[in-house]
């Protein structure tokens, strides 16, 4: 159902990536990025840290992400995660299934924490984190102006250590 994202699936990811930002629900940013902008990233995952795609007729219609936390080896074991739908295909618990394969996948990456940082007014979200078990770790307030006004963020965690 998920496979590893491949450089011919990037266009298509960043075409999703691009239908979250006028929302301002998801992303800080607040124009859209271009496939080049958006390589080295891509090139910057590894297999430890791998970028997956969720294929529905042959076409990408979600993404998730897995990315070191701050950059330290202290904190190998926690990663953020990040999930990306599709328009056409939201509210169709694509989201649930995202979140199962997560879990699921980290355990053979060695991840003992998954953090997932969110816009607080993004209720949707928030509820669909949660929901998995995931609960508040942080609160960011006001870090985020868009458009004039600021937006605080939720930092969401869920230890997979048993």
């Amino acid at each position: 159902m998920f496979e590893t994202a491949e450089l011919s699936d990037l266009p298509r990811i960043v075409d999703i990536y691009n239908q979250t930002i006028a929302s301002r629900m998801v992303t800080a940013d607040t124009e859209p990025v271009t496939v080049e902008e958006r390589r080295s990233w891509f090139l910057g995952h590894t297999p430890e840290r791998p970028i997956f795609v969720y294929k529905q007729g042959g076409r990408v219609v979600g993404w998730l992400s897995f990315k070191s936390f701050y950059g330290r080896p202290a904190y190998d074991g926690t990663v953020e995660v990040a999930i990306y739908l599709c328009e056409s295909v939201r509210g169709q618990g694509l989201g649930r299934k995202a979140l199962n394969f997560v879990e699921a996948h980290a355990h053979t990456l060695a991840i003992e924490n998954l953090l997932a940082f969110i816009f607080s007014h993004n209720k949707p979200s928030i509820g669909l984190f949660t929901s998995a078990g995931f609960s508040v770790w942080g609160q960011l307030p006001d870090v985020a102006r868009m458009d004039g006004q600021l937006y605080s963020l939720t930092i969401l965690g869920k230890s997979l250590v048993t």
